[in-house]
This record gives C-alpha cells, structure tokens and sequence, in this order.
C-alpha cells in the first residue's frame, strides 16, 4: 500500500483544495492503540480503495496534526482517519473504531454517491 507523508502547511493545503477524496491517518508511533490501527490499515491492497492514503505522524509533526484538526474542523484524536473532500471532513474515526474493511466500505459509498 502507498502512503503519503503529510509534513508541511502545502500538503495539508493540497488536501484542503482537492475536489477528490482523501484518507488522512493521524499515527503516533508511541502508542500501542496507533501502532494496532496503523497495522490493521496496511493489510488491505490497493486495490481495496480508490482514494490516495496520507499519512501524518503526530508526534513528530505535532503543528501539522494540529493545523489538519484546525483545517477540517476536527477535535484532534490519535489514532484517527479522516476522509476530506473539498476542504471539508466527511468522515472521522478514531481508536478502536479504526478497522480497514469498515472504512474502504465508507470510502466505496461516499465515492459511488
């Protein structure tokens, strides 16, 4: 699966100004929960989604994930993903909530839609 790094204020504006959905993956590697959900996202194969994948590591891009909480209008949560579309968030989840297959189903419908 390819991911995305989002690093800078550009990727994040890159997101916010694309009429394409978005999967954002906030992950903090020092935390068991994260590191469960972030394993869980990579087992699908591409061709499970239609959508790119972006990843942002909080911890060592903490004014990013804060500037993406404040972008989409989101409450900042680790682990968490985030579909965005045209400068908006249509979807969140977080934690234990975060499974693969539930997401590429939300993904299917939002772009069937």
């Amino acid at each position: 699966m390819t991911w995305k790094t989002v690093t800078t204020e550009a990727d994040v504006q890159d997101l916010l100004n694309t009429d394409q959905y978005s999967l954002i993956y906030k992950h903090s590697p020092r935390c068991m929960t994260s590191l469960m959900a972030f394993r869980n996202m990579k087992s699908g194969s591409e061709s499970d989604y239609s959508i790119p994948f972006h990843i942002v590591d909080v911890i060592q891009n903490r004014e990013i994930s804060g500037l993406i909480a404040k972008t989409f209008d989101v409450k900042h949560e680790s682990p968490q993903v985030l579909i965005v579309r045209n400068g908006e968030c249509v979807f969140d989840i977080s934690h234990e909530d975060i499974v693969l297959r539930d997401i590429v189903k939300k993904i299917n419908n939002l772009v069937e839609a």
